[in-house]
This record gives C-alpha cells, sequence and structure tokens, in this order.
C-alpha cells in the first residue's frame, strides 16, 4: 500500500505517530527478511519514542528480534501456541477470525485480542470470505469479551464507517487504505478525533 501512495514504509509509520496513532501493525508480505528486520526496528524505535506500540503482522523471528511488541498472525501462519514460543509470554499476540468457529477456537487460544473480519469489503487483500457484516462484529466480540480479551475489527475500515464498528463492540480497528488517502499524517489524526 506505501508503494501504491509512493511512500516510503518508515515515513508512513513516522505520518501515523504524529497524527496520533499509538498502536502500528508492520505488514510487509514481500519484504526479505533482513530488509523487513531493519525496517521493523527502525519503526520500533520510532514508536517506543512517540509511546506507541508496534505489532507484527506474521513474522514472529522478526517480532522477536526486532524487540516489536507483539505479532499478530492469520489462520494460516504459525499456532498462536507455536507463536508464543518465539515471542515469548509477555508479548502481544493477535489472531485474525472470519468465522464463528474461528473466534471460538480463537479464545481459548494464548491469545492477547482477537481480530474479526473483513468487516466491509477490502481491497486491500484478498481474504477468501465474504463482509461480515456489524451483527458479526457484536457476536465476536461478546465471545472474546466473556474471555476477557478485546476485540480489532479489519477489512474495509474508513473514516465513515469506523464508529460503527467501535459502536458494535469492536474496541479498535486495523485501517490500511483509507489512512493513505492523502497526508497519511491528517487522516490519521482525523481517525483518532473520529473516534475519541
Amino acid at each position: 500500500m506505501c508503494a501504491r501512495a509512493d511512500r516510503a514504509p518508515l515515513d508512513v509509520a513516522r505520518a501515523f505517530l504524529a497524527g496520533g496513532a499509538r498502536l502500528l501493525q508492520l505488514r510487509c508480505k514481500t519484504w526479505g527478511s533482513g530488509a523487513l528486520l531493519d525496517l521493523a526496528a527502525a519503526v520500533v524505535e520510532e514508536a517506543g519514542a512517540a509511546g506507541a506500540t508496534v505489532i507484527m503482522n506474521d513474522r514472529a523471528d522478526v517480532a522477536a528480534l526486532s524487540r516489536a511488541h507483539g505479532l499478530h498472525v492469520g489462520q494460516d501462519d504459525l499456532t498462536p501456541a507455536d507463536a508464543r514460543s518465539v515471542i515469548g509470554p509477555a508479548a502481544i499476540l493477535g489472531l485474525s477470525t472470519h468465522t464463528p468457529a474461528q473466534w471460538t477456537r480463537a479464545v481459548a487460544e494464548p491469545v492477547s485480542y482477537i481480530a474479526i473480519g473483513p468487516v466491509f469489503g477490502t481491497g486491500t487483500k484478498a481474504t477468501g470470505y465474504d463482509a461480515v457484516g456489524l451483527a458479526v462484529v457484536r457476536q465476536a466480540a461478546a465471545a472474546a469479551a466473556a474471555r476477557g480479551l478485546p476485540t480489532v475489527a479489519i477489512g474495509g475500515m474508513t473514516l465513515e464507517n469506523a464508529a460503527s464498528v467501535i459502536d458494535a463492540g469492536a474496541a479498535s480497528v486495523a485501517v490500511i487504505s483509507d489512512l493513505l488517502r492523502g497526508d497519511p499524517e491528517a487522516r490519521c489524526r482525523a481517525f483518532v478525533a473520529g473516534l475519541a
């Protein structure tokens, strides 16, 4: 997404931090390990100075080596138990879910939060799942809350629909495309203000 917006990932991370983001997920599916580790370490350092948290997507090794605060995995990545063996017991660990069966299993895993989605249609990546809508967010959030876990809503988040997802019970939203429409710092600031 940064390449499509013709912006360097570290510059985008800095813009998000300046815009008030306090939780960043670093997702670089096509990068080599060395370049990804260098970027992750730089983002972790920048985030630390801003009092923000960094979650690495997919790569438990890079999360551990860069001293990221946590890791996010999907249904086809390391299991939460295997991820825990790499990142340790204190790190944040999130797991993407898309169906009732997946979130039911997820809340029994050693995770810190579950993600549910795609809530709305998304063009960022092909998930293989249809948009789940707000009613499913409510159900997943209730199941997670019963285990003391927060829920992150993913997929198709925009400035216009993010508040409805929070109202449905999600603790936070994960946003990619909409933050890169125009100036990322200003867009992030608008999200933070709109969800405060």
